[in-house]
């Protein structure tokens, strides 16, 4: 008899998605609670942006970069209430005041309305030890619903300046959500800034939907659908045109993953009767099958430079991570702490390996693919489906507490963290999209 995995991840997701514990309401946005942060966590002061004019700002640019700056965990914002002094430019910046307060930057800037709802807006982040501007910047004509944007690109910019990382902060979610409205199940499949903000459904479905997928460009996801009564593997663009189900192959049709060039796709098929994975061409459609073994091989990670795959399988009788070269065929293991080692996911810059591990519950494990060095970074009941930040410092995955499915973000040391929620309903299957704009000094 071939070996069936004890407990898988995506069972267990559709397990608690299908609990049916939750009332419902309308959509809302994800609920950031932050948890836990550095020790030594940066204090910086973020002076409100002056406004030019009588116009109201439909967005508080300054409170969401200083929330974006918080909920990093490295930075540690002064309240409104604690600023000294709210300086608008830097000539009447008094830097002993800030000196006394253990301040070494200050952001300031301002928002000027122009005609047709639009704004310009600009940012200055200065050094207070050295007394001089190290970043200025200017957005002009900037349409009402990029503010938000235009805040968390400004975030970006001065994580990467004050920490030599670029941030993650002008990026989006896909996640799915569950609630129940008149005794049914609804699933949609939801994108949202990084923060929970502005949220966008892209399905409804009284269907589970699984396993969302970014392409490399941002533009599309790929993501599992039970629409039909069983899986398929659909390709949509994010603005919701040109939705091709591109696998609809009899038995299993799971776990999609874009090659880092944004041609191929990998999934999980069993057309010729035993979970396998494939590669997809997705302009011509042709499938080359990529592994052959009696075991069941699931959940496909690329490596960044696409010559090699990493990938679950239970041919040594419990689920771990192997890695097949697809030039050669060569397949390697590549974890060993532990009995259960499933959902594989490569950091963008190649160092890490994130998995779900097994050891008196299920949490993240991360194998550093440089020295080797296995970490557990989390500690929940149950982890899963782990998605790396563009820059590589974070992930975000699934959990559950208190019998409810709620996503978390964690730092690749552990050391700060998030919970993100819907108050009506649960909320699974993360995926962290690419930035929007890269950010540079």
């Amino acid at each position: 008899m071939k070996p069936v995995f004890q407990v898988k991840s995506k069972i267990l997701t559709l397990l608690f998605f299908t609990s049916g514990l939750m009332l419902s309401t309308a959509q809302a946005n994800l609920v950031i609670e932050i948890s836990e942060g550095y020790e030594n966590a940066l204090p910086i002061a973020v002076i409100p942006f002056q406004v030019e004019g009588v116009v109201a700002v439909p967005e508080d640019i300054s409170g969401i970069v200083s929330h974006n700056l918080r909920r990093s965990g490295r930075f540690a914002p002064l309240a409104n209430n604690a600023l000294p002094s709210r300086p608008a430019q830097l000539e009447n910046i008094v830097f002993e005041q800030w000196r006394s307060q253990d301040i070494d930057h200050l952001i300031m800037g301002s928002v000027t309305p122009r005609p047709n709802d639009r704004y310009d807006v600009e940012m200055r982040l200065v050094d207070v030890l050295r007394r001089q501007q190290v970043i200025g910047k200017r957005w002009r004509d900037v349409p009402r619903q990029q503010l938000r944007q235009v805040a968390h690109q400004m975030s970006d910019e001065i994580y990467l300046e004050l920490t030599g990382v670029p941030g993650a902060f002008n990026t989006r979610l896909a996640y799915v959500t569950m609630k129940i409205r008149d005794g049914e199940r609804n699933y949609t499949l939801e994108v949202s800034d990084s923060d929970g903000h502005n949220p966008q459904p892209l399905l409804r479905s009284k269907m589970p939907i699984m396993s969302p997928s970014w392409s490399p460009d941002g533009t599309k996801l790929a993501y599992v659908s039970f629409e039909t009564g069983r899986s398929n593997v659909v390709v949509q663009n994010l603005d919701g045109t040109n939705r091709e189900v591109v696998a609809d192959f009899p038995g299993i049709n799971s776990a999609p993953s874009w090659s880092p060039d944004g041609k191929s796709l990998a999934m999980t098929l069993s057309k010729d009767g035993n979970a396998d994975i494939y590669i997809m061409n997705l302009q011509t459609k042709a499938l080359r099958k990529v592994t052959r073994h009696w075991a069941i091989e699931t959940e496909a990670a690329w490596s960044v430079d696409g010559k090699s795959i990493y990938f679950n399988s239970d041919r040594r009788g419990q689920p771990q991570i192997f890695k097949m070269e697809l030039d050669s065929g060569n397949v390697s293991r590549i974890s060993f702490q532990g009995n259960y080692n499933a959902n594989p996911e490569v950091s963008p810059n190649g160092r890490y390996l994130a998995m779900v591990h097994s050891n008196n519950g299920f949490n993240i494990g991360l194998l550093d693919l440089y020295t080797n060095e296995f970490n557990i970074v989390t500690d929940a009941f149950l982890g899963e489906s782990p998605s790396f930040a563009p820059n590589s410092d974070m992930i975000v995955y699934a959990m559950n507490r208190d019998n409810k499915g709620q996503l978390a973000v964690v730092s690749v040391d552990g050391r700060a963290s998030q919970i993100l929620s819907v108050a009506d309903g649960q909320v699974r299957e993360p995926a962290w999209g690419p930035y929007r704009v890269q950010p540079n000094k």
